[in-house]
Order: C-alpha cells, then sequence, then structure tokens
C-alpha cells in the first residue's frame, strides 16, 4: 500500500441493478415502471427551452416543494426534495445518525444503508427479519442511535402494519426513525397520518418507482419543519444547487394527473396479483408482496441456476448474494405481456403443464 493510501476512506460500494441495452431484451431488474410517465410530463418535456440551462436552478425547489405539499396536504415547510430518494437518505444518515450509539435497520433491507452507515461511519446492528421476512417491532425497542427500515420492505416486499410501525416510533422518541416509503404506492398504508403525532418521524419516497420517472432522480422527505430545517441546513453545507431545473418542472408536471397515476398503479397491481397466481402455480414461493415486484424461490431449483437461465433468455431479473436471500429471485412487475413471456419461460423451464 502506498503512503498516501492509508488515509483513504474505503467503504464496499452498493452495487446498482444492471442496466443492458438489449433489443429483445425483458428488463425485470431494477423495479422500474413499465409504463411512460404521466402525458404532463412528456408536453412539458417538450416545451422546455434549452435558453434556461444556462441559469442555476431554483435552489429552495420551491414550486416543487409547493406541489408536494398540496398534494399531501402539508405545509411547505414539512416537505424536502433531493435527487431521488438515495440522496435525500444520505443526508439524512448524514444529518441525524451522529450518537455513538448503533442505528437500527433490518437484516434483510435496503444494501444502501449498510453502505451509508460505513461510509459515514455510523454504527450499526442488524435485528434479524422473523421467518416469514417480517420484521419483529420489539427487535427496535432497545438503546439505539436511530431506526430506518423500509415499508413495504425491500427486496422482500413485506409490509409492516401501520400500528407496528407506530409501535417502533413510539418506543424510540429520543432518536429519528425513518421510514422508507419507496414502495408505499403500490398497496401499502402510509405512515403519513403518524406526522402530526410524532415529531422525530422522516417519511422518505421517490418517484422513481410509482411515477415512472426513475431517470430524472427525484425523491423527497415529509417531516416536522425543525427536522427539515436541520435536513436543510447539511444540504446547503454539501451542494446548494441539488436539483437540476429539468427535474424540478418535470416533478410538478408528474402530481397533476391523479386519474393517470392510478390507472398505471391499478395495471400494475393487477399484473403483480395474476403473475403471483401463474407462479405459486409453478410451484414458486414467495411472501405477499404489496410493491411492483415479487421476491420468488423454487424448491426445486437454485437462484442462481435460475437466474442465469433467465439471463440466457434475455430475461433480466434481481439476484442477492445474502446467505438467506441468495435462492429467491427479485423480478419487477413488467407489462402483462413481459409476464407472460416470463411464466412461458418458467413454465418450459420447470416442465410444468400449468
Amino acid at each position: 500500500m502506498k503512503n498516501w493510501e492509508k488515509n483513504m476512506r474505503q467503504v464496499v460500494p452498493y452495487v446498482p441493478g444492471e442496466q443492458p441495452d438489449e433489443p429483445d431484451m425483458i428488463k425485470l431488474n431494477t423495479n422500474e415502471n413499465p409504463y411512460p410517465p404521466a402525458p404532463e410530463v412528456q408536453e412539458a418535456l417538450k416545451n422546455l427551452r434549452a435558453d434556461s440551462l444556462r441559469l442555476y436552478p431554483d435552489c429552495t425547489a420551491g414550486a416543487l416543494v409547493h406541489a408536494l405539499a398540496q398534494y399531501h396536504g402539508l405545509s411547505d415547510d414539512q416537505v424536502f426534495v433531493g435527487v431521488g430518494s438515495d440522496e435525500v437518505l444520505a443526508l439524512s444518515f448524514l444529518t441525524f445518525f451522529n450518537s455513538k450509539k448503533p442505528i437500527l435497520f433490518p437484516d434483510v433491507t435496503y444494501s444502501f444503508y449498510k453502505v451509508w452507515a460505513e461510509l459515514f461511519q455510523v454504527p450499526y446492528e442488524c435485528p434479524a427479519l422473523n421467518e416469514d421476512f417480517e420484521i419483529e417491532p420489539g427487535d427496535y425497542k432497545k438503546e439505539n442511535g436511530g431506526v430506518i427500515f423500509p415499508n413495504p420492505n425491500a427486496p422482500t416486499g413485506v409490509v409492516l402494519p401501520l400500528e407496528q410501525i407506530e409501535e417502533i416510533i413510539r418506543s424510540n422518541p429520543d432518536v429519528v426513525v425513518i421510514v422508507d416509503e419507496a414502495y408505499v404506492d403500490f398497496g401499502a398504508v402510509s405512515a403519513l397520518p403518524l406526522l402530526d403525532k410524532y415529531d422525530n418521524l422522516l417519511i422518505v419516497r421517490t418517484f422513481s418507482k410509482s411515477r415512472a420517472m426513475a431517470g430524472m432522480r427525484i425523491g423527497y422527505a415529509m417531516g416536522n419543519p425543525k427536522l427539515l430545517q436541520y435536513l436543510s441546513d447539511v444540504k446547503y453545507s454539501f451542494n446548494s444547487y441539488t436539483m437540476d431545473q429539468t427535474a424540478l418542472v418535470l416533478g410538478v408536471e408528474a402530481l397533476k394527473n391523479e386519474a393517470y397515476f392510478q390507472e398505471t398503479l391499478q395495471k400494475i397491481n393487477d399484473t403483480r396479483e395474476w403473475t403471483k397466481e401463474q407462479l405459486a402455480a409453478l410451484g414458486f414461493i414467495f411472501k405477499d408482496s404489496k410493491t411492483n415486484f415479487v421476491f420468488a424461490a423454487h424448491p426445486d431449483y437454485s437462484g442462481e441456476e435460475l437466474f442465469k437461465a433467465l439471463r440466457a433468455a434475455h430475461i433480466y431479473v434481481r439476484r442477492f448474494a445474502g446467505e438467506r436471500v441468495k435462492e429467491y429471485l427479485r423480478i419487477t412487475i413488467g407489462t402483462r405481456e413481459e409476464m407472460e413471456c416470463l411464466v412461458r419461460f418458467l413454465r418450459k423451464y420447470t416442465g410444468s403443464s400449468k
């Protein structure tokens, strides 16, 4: 090792989902929305003026913050926006998790949590999900420096009921509790009703899944004004202009057409339920999912074998290496046609006549 390397901060980075580019592929590996953004987004994109790009964007993201506040029935000072929920979450780690006590998050969850904890040198513990891949609220009642978990959880897709979320928040009045609601729009109950009751609750969401705007990188947090002021102070100490002009304009437009939003959610949810029925008939096992993916395993085939077979057929799904999850595949819900292709392949591969 070179002398200058001794002072480097070394971390094991997050590994994002593969982004293949093949004309005949079926891409079900990164939980992207299979449908386009709202028509208003597409129309606004046509009308953007290139000349405006010479100017800095609004560093307060005021128009988007206001639109989100109105949409959720909040005041503007209860909303914070950032470049995807990943930036919002990373800034939250940096802002709120500064105790010498370990923060808590599940052993099977969004793998970026561990990366941020190690990057920012935050001590952490990972209570194990139970045999049904469920969070046990009792595991989050010990002394800690903060709590974070997704609801629904990823990659399992399992929902934690609202009363159990409140149990965790109520048991941790002296630390910040972050509920990551990246997938909440697909059928889970949001923790939003708890915001007025608990000033230590932060809820984080994204436009990447349900709003079909993963390419725009828009995320946001909701909480009490004092909590968000601390978050904003850290943001402005890091980068004042985190949101670009295009994202700010299109983010506002994405919130205008509720009918289209609900229509695409319903199509994804209907396709998910159909896919679950087909996978169960083929012998796959999985917990009920209220997300835009299914986390499934087959007792007769290893996760690695199925992953490689699907990949060879240009069907991309996600597989994780952890001991508890290595036999599972996380399968994004695509269009009905894409899922029919997946099922046909699996039916043929497993030799099922069902």
